[in-house]
């Protein structure tokens, strides 16, 4: 459903919020590391978030990626979509069609009206802060 690019960035920014919750500033080889992804294509991702405040990036030798507690309660998985892929994932076509549309529908376009609705309601309502307390309980997991 999100880009490869979308999936890793949620990763890293779910775990960089898991990490400032412990008073831990991260780098980018530890972020790679735990989510399983690649430095140098992280490394971009993970500037598109600090561009896009989500994260903040701190330079020099302790320096490294963070996110404020209050940053993780406002920043929503909606945002970080949006930062790394747009909104084409609510207004794109569920069959990847260049053209979809009520007027001319793909054979998904009917049903995919009320996922895609779901999808963004989800994305909207989840912070950040939610998910990386779950994986601070140990109820879910970024890499197996």
């Amino acid at each position: 459903m999100f880009s490869k690019t979308c999936e890793y960035g949620i990763r890293a920014a779910v775990y960089i919020a898991l990490q400032s919750l412990k008073g831990r500033r991260v780098n980018v080889k530890e972020i790679t590391e735990e989510i399983n992804s690649p430095i140098a294509f992280t490394a971009k991702i993970l500037q598109q978030l600090s561009n896009n405040d989500i994260i903040h990036s701190a330079k020099g030798p302790t320096g490294g990626f963070e996110m404020g507690r209050a940053k993780m309660d406002t920043v929503k998985l909606s945002m970080v979509v949006k930062a790394i892929d747009g909104d084409n994932i609510y207004v794109g076509c569920g069959l990847g069609l260049k053209e979809c549309d009520a007027s001319k529908p793909c054979p998904l376009h009917d049903k995919f009206v009320d996922i895609r609705t779901n999808l963004r309601n989800m994305l909207e309502s989840t912070s950040l802060f939610e998910l990386a307390t779950g994986l601070e309980v140990g109820l879910t997991y970024l890499k197996r």
